[in-house]
Parts: C-alpha cells; structure tokens; sequence
C-alpha cells in the first residue's frame, strides 16, 4: 500500500480533533491559556533501544512511554505527539495492526492522540520517532537545576526493574531457563509506566526534578550537577519489588545494575523538607508510592547497605 493508504488505516483513527485527521501537512493545537508549551522528542531504533522481535504493541508503548515520562517530570500534563516511523523491508500487516494498537492503547492511558507525524521507507533497521507536547501553568515547568541543600530526595515506583528486565528478555531470546519471578520483570523492560498521576506533587512541592532513564546513580548525579550540589544517599533505602528483591538474593551483584541500569522511568525529584508531608501526601492520592532516599547536600556520600561509600565502574547506562 502507499502511504496515504499505510497512514489511512493504521494511524487516522488514532488522531485527535487538533490532527485534523491526519489529511492535512500539519496539526493545529492550541495550548490552554496561561499555560507554556513542553516538548520532548526520543528516537528509537531497532536493536539497539528495543529487540526487533518484541511485540509491536510493547514497542509502541515504550516508544511513547519514554516521552511521557519526560513530561511527567517536568509537572507537564500531556497534549498530543507527532510519529516519524521508518518501516524496514518486510514489514508486515500484522506487525502494524499490533504497533497501533499498543500506541492507541497508550495514547488513551494518557487521554491525549495522535496529532501527525511522517512515514518512510529504510534500508536499515526499524526506526521510530516520538515527539511529545505538553502543558504546564506559566513558569512553572520543573527543572532539574533547582535542587536545594537541605531538599530531600524522593524517587517514585521502584527501581531496577527495567534493568534486570533487559538482561533476562536477552536469556528468554537466547533459550536460557528463567527463574520464576523473570516475568514481572521483563514486563518493566517492555511497557514503561510514565508517572504522569504525580503531576500536580510535583508542580506543588518539587524543586527539581528528572525521571530515571540511564539509571539513578546517573541520573541522581546529573540533576546534582545542573543544581549545582551533590546528594548524600543511603542505598539499602532504594526501593526495590518483589521479583528484584528475588533476583538480589540470588546474585548480590545485580545491585550494580539495579542502581546504574536504564530503562526505569521512574521520576527522581527533590522536596523542600517543609513540603515533603504534603508531597508524600499528594503522591498517595495519586495512588503512588514515593520513598525518601536522601538529601542534597555539599559532598556526594553514597552509602552502601554496610554503611560504607560506595563506588561504581560507572554510573548509568548507555546506548552509544
């Protein structure tokens, strides 16, 4: 099929009113008053962000995932996205009618559409572009360079999960028996879960924030950096499920990758101690659990579960 008939029948049924049903060369939306724009943008390409051989409806979350939970952390609620998709040779029907409808599926979840986009031909791997947009009251978007001495550090969900999940998804491809609790864990890697229902926390009590993507010691560090400050952290506070909890167990040096592996999308935020009641508050009404792991404060200091520094190879995970 050409590509008006491709774009037709797997995405116009996916575009908001602002899409202008996708039969036009451009969207038009318009923000709500008194509000600045947000906008993020990821690319992911096919064997290097994802296996080729996930399921399409997993690409399609997590390629739109990873955009929401940008806008999560900035206290952004979410307005539309724009798709590029490249199709490689031997794409096939079934493959699209599935990306579809894991990114109508995610779409909903986050009560925003499709608002235009461009597909095209590659040579290369499957490649996939999302452009997200987003709201926030005027002057109130989050930085990450607004960390105080004193704030406490918060992170939500918990952590690792994606991590453990991408060594374990490459032992199920390679026909390795996986332990019981692999499951669960392999889901995290697959569907990110944007924490877009801590918003208004957020916009309410946070000073800085960024959501957990090349992993928290990374992560943690780089939002020190832009504040200009270091963070004082007790690991064995890290919060961790069930199933990582299992796999901790079984090796004690997947602790590495728990706190220095990708794909979390958790959100990482400081709080003034003042507000950190009414955070803790407000993140339960959004039913979400957040846990305090530290401070900001002069000099780094990373405990470990013994109480002693800690130090790592490196600190956060890398696709280049």
């Amino acid at each position: 099929m050409n590509e008006s008939d491709l774009i037709a029948r797997y995405f116009a049924s996916l575009a908001g009113p602002a899409g202008l049903g996708l039969t036009d060369d451009a969207a038009c939306l318009t923000p709500p008053p008194g509000c600045d724009l947000v906008l993020t943008a990821d690319a992911l390409v096919a064997d290097t962000h994802f296996f080729a051989d996930d399921p399409p409806d997993a690409i399609a979350a997590k390629a739109l995932g990873v955009n929401l939970s940008d806008l999560a952390a900035k206290g952004a609620d979410p307005l539309g996205y724009l798709l590029s998709l490249a199709l490689p040779p031997g794409w096939t029907e079934s493959f699209l009618d599935e990306f579809s409808r894991g990114l109508s599926e995610s779409a909903k979840a986050a009560g925003i559409a499709l608002l235009g986009g461009d597909t095209v031909k590659t040579s290369g791997p499957l490649t996939l572009s999302i452009t997200a947009l987003g709201a926030v009251p005027h002057g109130k978007m989050i930085r990450r360079s607004g960390a105080q001495k004193g704030d406490l550090l918060y992170v939500t969900g918990t952590i690792g999960d994606a991590a453990l999940g991408l060594t374990l998804r490459r032992a199920e491809r390679e026909g390795a028996p996986l332990p019981p609790w692999a499951n669960a864990l392999i889901d995290r890697y697959l569907r990110p879960r944007p924490r877009l229902a801590l918003t208004p926390a957020l916009r309410a009590c946070a000073s800085a924030a960024m959501d957990v993507s090349d992993g928290l010691i990374g992560d943690l560090r780089a939002m020190m950096r832009a504040s200009g400050a270091a963070a004082q952290v007790d690991l064995a506070k890290i919060p961790l499920s069930a199933s990582a909890q299992a796999a901790r167990a079984a090796d004690a040096r997947v602790f590495d990758t728990i706190l220095t592996g990708g794909d979390d999308y958790e959100i990482l935020c400081s709080v003034p101690p003042g507000l950190a009641q009414k955070f803790e508050s407000l993140a339960e009404t959004a039913q979400l659990t957040v846990t305090s792991i530290g401070a900001v404060a002069d000099r780094e200091i990373l405990a470990g579960p013994d109480g002693l520094p800690q130090t790592f190879e490196r600190d956060r995970f890398s696709h280049v």
